[in-house]
């Protein structure tokens, strides 16, 4: 049986070099990499003022807030969600999530795939990476450059 205790679980830090306001703390506790076979979770907390970036996603998303206050941005639109609500994000749909809040922002979300990989808009640094792979059998990240070049 795979649980999560969100209230232990170990997050990483990801902060952008380009953009000071981009900055969370994240962790992927379940995906293809820990066995899952159909679906994967992502957990992340947002300090105030902060945002996780626009980016979009190979699979269908709902993103659970479990604790503040945020902006949604899901396509073009703009929506203020708090603790209790969910945003269905489609595949492929640019989003992102600013803590508008004046204490931490805690989501969890769940993927429609055990694999997911997501391209951000703007790198973490000049030339660093922009696409990430949740549930691969090691962290795999790229600069969108070689990605294409990849495919």
């Amino acid at each position: 049986m795979q649980t999560i205790d969100l209230n232990a679980v170990d997050t990483m830090a990801i902060e952008s070099a380009l953009d000071p306001s981009r900055r969370l703390e994240v962790a992927f506790p379940i995906s293809s990499a820990t066995g899952a076979a159909a679906s994967a979770t992502v957990y992340f907390e947002v300090q105030p003022g902060c945002h996780v970036g626009v980016h979009t996603d190979s699979a269908e998303e709902f993103l659970i807030v479990l604790e503040g206050q945020a902006e949604a941005l899901l396509g073009d639109d703009l929506a203020n969600v708090g603790a209790g609500q969910v945003v269905l994000v489609p595949a492929m749909v640019r989003h992102d999530m600013t803590n508008v809040g004046d204490g931490p922002l805690r989501v969890l979300g769940t993927f429609a795939s055990s694999t997911v990989v997501a391209t951000f808009e703007e790198p973490l640094a000049p030339g660093g990476p922009q696409v990430f792979v949740i549930g691969g059998p090691m962290p795999i990240v790229l600069p969108l450059e070689e990605a294409a070049a990849a495919a």
